[in-house]
């Protein structure tokens, strides 16, 4: 059977440093930081007080008032992406086959504030419990999806994967194969989170993964540095259209991109550690480049997972220099959550955009703060490092992984 192949034609981007593509895109490229004091509730008990919220976003601007309301904040995240996602692609939904049209999408918590407020309100009241009706609805991770079919009418495949921070690139490479085998003509796919909560927050510190980095949180976010002292907690959500490419062809779509392999694997190690040889994070990038059909000295750039963890940049970049072995001193190495702090189920989808805009723009954006060299890091790779540098990137790897070991792997070419 011959695989169809599959474009971007769409994109949607609601972050810390931008509340659309464009923004987003500008944030990326000016080096800008999204961390900053939490505004959401008391911090004074936490050990972190900051992360990256988003900025003068209130969900009313895009979403009915009572419709708003039945949402927890990640789903809302979710259809506002979406929504410019879908009017990027330019999508005419009076003509598309809507039952060939399906919405995959990534989350790792879900509706975490719809169930910390519904348990704390119940633990605060006394007698019979009183529940909001809305509870189980607004707190499912699989509402997101739901609720973006529901209002477009899209009867594909309708589903959300939860592999924590590598949950929206398994969502992408779902999304992928579902076009390839012939079964969709285009997928709604990406992923939202909002775990900028009290049992957010509380429950990361808990897990010492958090910086806390109070005295300065514009500068926490420091991946590569050998400073670095853990992640900054970030929210929003970033939507992708994946269409069929003869399918976007035929209606004159703009094409962003090609989407030519996705790879999964598993570190098989440890809860929330990863494996320190790389040995997992190795099997993903190899898994995903043999699925796109090319060879390693194909690759110009990778968007690592990148956390700002002590372990984890380590290992990615050895992993990284024993899967492409000399190419790797050749390819442009970033990490766009030094901007965006980490999204978690969400990450992987606003760094496919930040890899695909690369891609378009000729442009990879920075890792920014960097200021004190890692002796544990080769010294010959081409961390990009404070500043944007211009670059014709043909092809371009973004890695996600996530806690339980779970990695996934995505690979997008410009267009021949």
């Amino acid at each position: 059977m011959e695989l169809k192949r599959v474009v971007v034609t769409g994109l949607g981007a609601l972050t810390p440093i931008g509340n659309t593509k464009d923004e987003y895109w500008d944030g990326l490229v000016s080096g800008k930081s999204g961390a900053a004091p939490i505004t959401y509730f008391d911090t004074e008990k936490f050990k972190t007080k900051f992360a990256c919220e988003l900025k003068d976003f209130n969900a009313t601007d895009f979403l009915d008032r009572k419709e708003a309301r039945k949402m927890d904040r990640f789903a809302q995240y979710a259809m506002v992406a979406s929504d410019e996602a879908i009017a990027d692609a330019k999508l005419n939904l009076d003509e598309v086959n809507k039952l060939r049209v399906g919405v995959i999408w990534g989350a790792g918590i879900g509706g975490l504030e719809t169930f910390q407020n519904e348990v704390l309100n119940f633990a605060e009241g006394n007698g019979t419990p009183r529940f909001n009706p809305f509870f189980i609805p607004k707190m499912i991770a699989d509402i997101a999806p739901g609720n973006i079919s529901i209002k477009h009418g899209f009867m594909g495949p309708n589903y959300t994967t939860v592999s924590a921070c590598a949950s929206s690139a398994n969502s992408m490479i779902d999304a992928l194969n579902y076009i390839r085998l012939g079964h969709c003509d285009v997928v709604v796919t990406g992923g939202s989170e909002a775990a900028v909560t009290i049992a957010g927050m509380g429950g990361f510190n808990a897990m010492h993964a958090l910086s806390t980095r109070n005295d300065s949180p514009e500068t926490a976010s420091r991946p590569f540095d050998a400073t670095r002292d853990g992640f900054v907690l970030g929210e929003g959500a970033g939507a992708i259209i994946l269409e069929e490419y003869e399918h976007a062809k035929a209606r004159g779509a703009k094409i962003y991109a090609e989407v030519i392999g996705g790879g999964l694997s598993s570190d098989a190690h440890h809860m929330t550690a990863p494996h320190p040889e790389g040995i997992g994070v190795m099997a993903v990038m190899r898994n995903c480049l043999e699925n796109a059909g090319i060879a390693p000295e194909e690759v110009d750039h990778i968007n690592t997972h990148g956390t700002s963890t002590p372990l984890g940049d380590v290992a990615e970049l050895k992993a990284i220099t024993e899967v492409f072995g000399d190419h790797a001193k050749n390819i442009s190495i970033n990490s766009t959550k030094s901007m965006t702090g980490h999204l978690l189920g969400a990450a992987g989808a606003i760094e496919a955009i930040a890899s695909i805009l690369a891609i378009e723009n000729g442009i990879v954006p920075p890792t920014i703060n960097h200021e004190v060299v890692d002796e544990n890091i080769d010294p010959s790779l081409n961390l990009i490092l404070n500043k944007a540098q211009k670059r014709d990137v043909k092809v371009a790897m973004s890695n996600t992984f996530g806690f339980g070991g779970h990695n996934a792997c995505v690979l997008f070419k410009k267009l021949d």
